[in-house]
């Protein structure tokens, strides 16, 4: 009787478990679940028939169909989110370039440059980069598609993204936004320097600008303590090393991306509770999407460290076997 009825407890014990357990995963899925549709941010300028064709070249990318909400962005959504940063736009700046802002509950941060009528118009920000200051800004896991019907650096489509999430209760903080912007200014001006140099490509800075982070997170515990700025510079070091762009990247640039990095530090961004995990999965999706360019880096690192380390002992051995010739010299 006794046992029967430690049976009858521990299975009743196991229900409630189970029932509170689904609840949990109910409130996290509402959570998740809080952007209904994708919103599509559109910008001011566009034309009447360029905001359709806009509309219809976001959702066919994205597979939407007609289920999506829509923001407008104006030039002082541009001042709010872009001009802390430096940037001098106005309230009456255009803005043509526009994104669709898909919220997922997992993924990490994905970013599609779409072409319209077969064009590529986005002609600064690269996907990645996008990607790496969605990342400073706070974005958790999102896709995200841009396009412009006309030539535009798509500023305007990254404070699309940025109002798309204050829209849908989601916030950002200003200081880590402006970061963000510093980081696409700083990023977007070293790869127009090293465009047309030998073993550089934007792939390569943005995963060494992801790996960084993620770094930083971990020795910072997650933002908990302050890193210098020589520990910073070492960690950028490391990654550009890693990203066998050491000796591409100049002095100035180091310098440059050194001073992103204590900015985001400062911003807060370091503390998110995702920010290491959206960087890692970004540093991951590039070297993804690019295996044979990071394949290459990685079995030429390797060869530099076993070269240097072929040489070294070589040195050694001259150094013990003149020695060694020039004591039997004595004899």
């Amino acid at each position: 009787m006794v046992n029967n009825m430690k049976k009858l407890f521990w299975a009743l014990a196991a229900v409630v478990v189970a029932v509170i357990g689904l609840g949990t995963q109910h409130v996290a899925a509402a959570t998740d679940s809080a952007w209904d549709k994708p919103v599509v941010t559109l910008g001011s300028s566009l034309t009447s028939s360029q905001r359709q064709g806009v509309i219809d070249t976001l959702t066919d990318a994205a597979g939407t169909g007609d289920s999506y909400n829509t923001l407008t962005v104006d030039g002082a959504t541009l001042v709010k989110y872009l001009n802390p940063s430096g940037d001098n736009f106005t309230t009456s700046s255009g803005v043509w370039s526009s994104a669709l802002v898909q919220k997922t509950s997992s993924g990490g941060i994905n970013v599609k440059i779409v072409n319209y009528n077969g064009a590529n118009n986005i002609t600064t920000i690269t996907a990645d980069q996008y990607r790496n200051a969605a990342v400073t800004a706070g974005v958790t896991n999102a896709n995200i598609y841009i396009t412009s019907p006309v030539s535009i650096d798509g500023s305007g489509a990254l404070a699309g993204v940025y109002a798309a999430f204050a829209a849908n209760g989601s916030t950002l903080s200003q200081s880590q936004v402006t970061a963000a912007q510093d980081e696409v200014n700083t990023l977007s001006s070293i790869t127009q320097a090293n465009k047309n140099k030998d073993g550089y490509s934007d792939k390569q800075l943005n995963n060494a600008i992801a790996g960084i982070k993620k770094q930083m997170a971990t020795d910072s515990n997650n933002g908990q303590q302050t890193l210098s700025s020589n520990q910073i510079g070492n960690i950028v070091d490391s990654q550009l090393k890693n990203n066998n762009l050491g000796t591409i990247i100049n002095n100035n640039q180091r310098t440059q991306i050194i001073n992103l990095m204590v900015k985001i530090q400062n911003s807060g961004a370091l503390k998110g509770s995702g920010f290491k995990q959206q960087a890692s999965d970004l540093a991951n999706s590039i070297q993804s999407s690019a295996k044979g360019l990071f394949n290459k880096i990685k079995g030429s690192v390797g060869n530099h460290d076993s070269s240097w380390w072929s040489s070294l002992w070589q040195r050694i051995v001259n150094f013990f076997t003149s020695i060694y010739n020039w004591v039997l010299s004595l004899f």
